[in-house]
């Protein structure tokens, strides 16, 4: 087990550098592009969103994984604007190489499933993987419709996706979504009022790619913000599932993960070093719940019932995917923090006995072994600057 936890933290560890990897995107607010693991976070919250428009067959809960997968082998190819001139075949097999080689950094047979997820993605023959693709069409052409003031450039290369582009697939794939695009590219305003909320609210959480946490990522280049770290720490939760203490449903502890941080856009991030009474912890989680009803508010009412409940659960942490989930959460930044040479230790002069009060009784509660292999790594940090 704990070979192939070293194989699982090194392809954990690897995937980190997709968010270095830039679009042409740019956010709703227009102050940056998006990178490739900020835009994966938000497609798989697209699928989340949009389930009720997926065809019967589709299995929500594995688009969702393809569509978390999917730009992976970008971190060796980069990414390739469908505007310009590009040999597809070379970037196809430049794509396969990658996969190969980044998946085959886990240990069986998780390497052979991630592998088989990323190919049934690229083929776009299953029902999964045409609903997974026709989201990751839509996500751009909505990231430009939906902008505060989208590139004239950028509204042109919408107009030739959707006119003559592979976006023309939509009309079959996902003809609601089309019909919307077309009214928003053509002034008017989406008539479908709940693929209008579900847009708004999916419009809103672009603003969670903006929330800057204490972390910084790998490179040390940047602070890491949440929709990253989102996206991240699903694939953690994924690929680190069989050291859960308890069975756990991987499905539901994804689906906690992809939304647990949305409150962060109107409470913001709130460190785990930070000193807080118990007077400020009660306005956090106040601020937070009032966060959660308004952002999951914007989605119709039964999905975001749904919604709310299954962020109140994660929260509460007393069900078995909730304890999992929230151990995992608390995995990540200790692994940044060691790669950045203490990162927020040093900034708030933590010490290992504050480190495993505060995040290795927690992850130990859902995942002792991963609590185990992860001190191990740190502990070395610890006792060369004498914060034992």
């Amino acid at each position: 087990m704990t070979t192939h936890l070293v194989q699982q933290f090194e392809f954990l560890s690897e995937i980190e550098r997709l968010r270095e990897v830039e679009r042409q995107n740019l956010l709703l607010d227009g102050s940056r592009v998006e990178n490739s693991a900020e835009h994966s976070w938000h497609l798989a919250l697209y699928a989340l969103a949009f389930a009720p428009y997926a065809p019967p067959a589709v299995s929500i809960p594995r688009v969702m994984q393809m569509l978390l997968l999917h730009d992976i082998v970008e971190i060796d190819v980069g990414d390739h604007p469908i505007d310009e001139p590009t040999d597809w075949s070379a970037v196809a097999a430049a794509e396969e190489r990658a996969q190969k080689r980044i998946f085959g950094l886990l240990p069986d047979p998780q390497a052979t499933a991630l592998q088989a997820c990323w190919q049934e993605f690229e083929a776009a023959e299953s029902a999964d993987a045409r609903f997974a693709k026709a989201l990751d069409y839509c996500q751009p052409i909505f990231q430009t419709l939906c902008a505060v003031s989208p590139p004239k450039d950028h509204l042109r290369v919408v107009c030739e996706n959707l006119t003559t582009g592979r976006a023309t697939t939509l009309k079959d794939r996902f003809p609601e979504a089309y019909a919307a695009a077309l009214e928003l590219l053509s002034g008017a305003e989406v008539s479908d009022p709940d693929f209008a909320a579900r847009l708004a609210f999916l419009s809103e959480a672009d603003r969670l790619k903006s929330i800057l946490r204490a972390s910084r990522i790998a490179s040390d280049t940047r602070f890491e913000n949440s929709a990253e770290h989102s996206w991240h720490i699903m694939l953690h939760a994924w690929i680190l599932a069989p050291h859960s203490i308890a069975q756990v449903d991987v499905t539901r502890v994804l689906t906690m993960l992809l939304l647990h941080d949305l409150v962060e856009i109107d409470a913001g991030d709130v460190p785990i070093h930070s000193t807080l009474d118990a007077d400020a912890l009660a306005r956090i989680e106040a601020e937070e719940l009032a966060a959660a009803q308004r952002i999951f508010g914007l989605l119709p009412d039964a999905q975001a019932a749904e919604c709310l409940k299954i962020w109140q659960e994660f929260e509460a942490a007393n069900s078995s995917d909730a304890i999992f989930a929230k151990s995992i959460d608390r995995v990540q930044p200790v692994l940044l923090n060691i790669a950045t040479g203490g990162g927020s230790w040093v900034e708030y002069d933590v010490t290992l006995p504050q480190l495993e009060s505060r995040v290795g009784d927690k992850i130990a509660r859902g995942a002792p072994e991963v609590w185990a292999h992860v001190r191990a790594l740190l502990l070395p940090w610890f006792t060369e600057r004498g914060r034992l």
